[in-house]
């Protein structure tokens, strides 16, 4: 079994104030947008109801019947919907909520609190009523104000506080239209604001230094004249060394030699002999050259060694083995005048480069030879003194010994066989016999003085055999002091073969001719560099101060 819910009663509470109003329904607020929280009086004036045209007549609760009651409930209903199409907010919602509490009206939602405050002919978003609930807060008596009825109150046209006519008669989808328009209107507003500060500050901080960078390269700064040459380091043509001369360095490294004459034309001291020479400083302290480019009257060596290096531009090309140089200068015919001696400079730089080194080679060749030939002479002074001690042919004076040993010893085996001989007869013959014993005894007599004389010269300090060994000796010590300086005598003049290959020269492929144009400055070319270059410092300002600012505001 299904029970019927009981429709709910709702009796409109009579104020004690003021007269009773019976049978006539209080004005209902008219739907309104809700009116941004940054203007509460407006707000308030603009939710100020409404009251309608044709009044209606409500019966008192005592006379209305039960059907009545059921459309009384249906019309709260349909009330309380037109009330959640409004779009009201949830703080105005709290706040009628609150209003109905103070004038103890008794609702069942914030919904219903605002269609029964509008019954009884309050307005909940009142700017009045925001101020009686503040005072309720503070601790103010209210019960006054709970039966005072809040009607719309009558004021002079004169003030400037009344609603406007026209935004009453237009419509919720028409004023947040006009208020998307006046937002798009501040928004495009600040976007022109920002967009000229913009341009301010790139005006200020590039385009106005480049019109300046550019004022100076066309108006002020001092034409400058270029001229270029370019010349190679190179070496004598010739063959390759043979001997012992192949064993020495046979050539320089010419690339090392360019390297080094471009080092030497960058140098200072190439600076100030071009300064003595030809007077570098006093040319760039010329009164017509423009302040930023000029030198001082008596400017120092750093300085002036500061604007060599940009006015004297030199490269090296390690393929080809050239040296570009560009020189600089605010008259043609200085700026030739600078080129040739600087050439000059390198052509003797590069031949004292080479030249020591052959200096050097040639000195210990003949050194070498010296040395040679002093040994030579050692050996010829010492076999000459041996041979001076005895006598001029020790070892052909011991081979006839031996070779008169031999014969008397031949010579004495025969006799003894003859001897013999005479002996085997029966009856020999007295006076041979002595005869062959006296030839035996003298060559054995003969033979004993040979063999001394050899003992002699083969033992004892002062023995043939010896001095023959020294001689051979000393003999060897002069074939190789011969073979020393012979060598020391091809070396000298391998040396000096490649000495003569060695020798470094400059050949000037491009002459410094004077030119008839300024090269210098780039008008065009340093205006759109200046210009870049205050483009990137602002960009990078600008980054660092927004990551900083975020930084800090984080």
């Amino acid at each position: 079994m299904t029970t019927k819910p009981k429709a709910k009663k709702f009796r409109i509470r009579r104020s004690s104030v003021g007269p009773e109003v019976s049978g006539v329904a209080q004005p209902s607020a008219a739907p309104q947008r809700p009116i941004p929280a940054s203007d509460p009086g407006q707000r308030a004036v603009n939710h100020i109801a409404k009251p309608s045209k044709t009044p209606r007549v409500a019966p008192t609760p005592s006379s209305l019947p039960a059907s009545q009651d059921t459309e009384q409930t249906t019309g709260a209903e349909l009330e309380i919907d037109g009330i959640k199409r409004e779009g009201l907010t949830g703080r105005q919602l709290r706040m009628a909520r609150r209003v109905a509490q103070k004038n103890g009206l008794a609702a069942t939602s914030d919904f219903d609190a605002v269609r029964l405050l509008r019954a009884n002919g309050i307005d909940p978003f009142q700017r009045t009523n925001m101020l009686d609930l503040v005072t309720q807060d503070s601790g103010t008596s209210g019960a006054s104000q709970q039966g005072r009825i809040q009607l719309p109150q009558t004021t002079a046209l004169s003030k400037g506080s009344l609603p406007s006519t026209e935004l009453a008669q237009d419509s919720p989808a028409e004023r947040r239209a006009k208020e998307i328009t006046q937002i798009q209107k501040e928004i495009a507003q600040r976007r022109r604001r920002r967009l000229a500060l913009l341009f301010a500050r790139l005006a200020v901080f590039v385009f106005l230094p480049t019109l300046l960078a550019g004022w100076y390269f066309y108006s002020v700064a001092t034409p400058m004249y270029s001229t270029k040459s370019a010349f190679l380091v190179q070496q004598a043509e010739g063959g390759s060394g043979s001997g012992l001369g192949s064993l020495l360095p046979s050539q320089l490294n010419v690339n090392g030699d360019a390297i080094a004459v471009q080092d030497y034309l960058t140098s200072k001291d190439a600076m100030l002999r071009l300064d003595r020479d030809v007077g570098f400083k006093s040319h760039f302290s010329n009164p017509t050259i423009d302040p930023i480019q000029r030198l001082d009257p008596n400017p120092s060596h750093e300085k002036a060694y500061k604007l060599y290096k940009k006015y004297v531009k030199i490269s090296y090309d390690p393929t080809e083995g050239s040296i570009r140089m560009e020189v600089i200068a605010a008259n043609p015919e200085v700026a030739t005048n600078f080129s040739r001696a600087l050439i000059s400079y390198a052509e003797e730089r590069a031949d004292d480069l080479s030249q020591r080194k052959r200096e050097d080679h040639l000195r210990d060749a003949r050194d070498s030879l010296g040395q040679a030939k002093n040994e030579r002479r050692e050996a010829q002074e010492a076999l000459v003194l041996l041979q001076e001690g005895t006598v001029i042919d020790p070892e052909g004076l011991i081979a006839s010994l031996r070779t008169q040993v031999s014969n008397v010893q031949i010579q004495l085996q025969e006799k003894e066989l003859q001897l013999a001989a005479l002996e085997d007869n029966l009856r020999p013959n007295k006076a041979r016999v002595e005869g062959v014993k006296g030839d035996i005894r003298r060559l054995s007599n003969l033979l004993a003085t040979l063999e001394s004389k050899m003992h002699q010269a083969a033992e004892g300090e002062s023995s043939l055999a010896q001095k023959t060994a020294q001689i051979r000796m000393a003999q060897a010590d002069l074939a190789t002091a011969d073979l020393l300086m012979q060598s020391a005598l091809q070396t000298l003049k391998q040396t000096e073969l490649e000495a003569s290959r060695q020798v470094r020269y400059l050949t000037t492929s491009v002459e410094p001719v004077a030119s008839e144009d300024p090269s210098y400055p780039r008008s065009f070319e340093n205006t759109i560099l200046a210009f870049l270059i205050f483009s990137g410092i602002y960009l990078m300002i600008s980054l660092t101060a927004s990551i900083l600012r975020e930084q800090v505001s984080s």
